[in-house]
């Protein structure tokens, strides 16, 4: 009877854990993290010329471009500064991401390659 008892505790583990999954990923997807390319200007003064923002879910949910860098006419330094953006906002997005899910095991690190298979 045993074997079965510990199959029973097995699987209304499974039920929570898949809950708090499930919160956890919600979470996420309502937490923001932005990333930023062409700073303020020489003096310090103004805004990123672009800001990418994604949620913790690892999709991007905004993309604010300065009037100055359109304006500019540059296509290529545009085209860099919103690759260099975007990058920047998924790579906190993914640490955000990782953060979670290593709390949701205790602060067990992640082995490679988990992240993804969960996401």
């Amino acid at each position: 009877m045993g074997g079965l008892g510990d199959l029973l505790g097995l699987m209304r583990n499974a039920g929570a854990m898949k809950q708090k999954m499930k919160e956890t990923q919600e979470s996420l997807a309502r937490q923001r993290v932005e990333g930023s390319a062409g700073g303020p200007g020489p003096n310090g003064a103004g805004a990123p010329g672009v800001v990418a923002t994604a949620n913790g879910m690892q999709e991007l949910v905004g993309l604010k471009i300065a009037p100055e860098v359109v304006n500019s006419g540059d296509v290529a330094l545009l085209e860099d500064m919103v690759r260099g953006a975007v990058s920047q906002a998924m790579a906190k997005a993914r640490d955000l991401q990782r953060a979670e899910m290593s709390r949701l095991l205790g602060g067990l690190p992640l082995p490679p390659g988990l992240l993804e298979m969960l996401t």
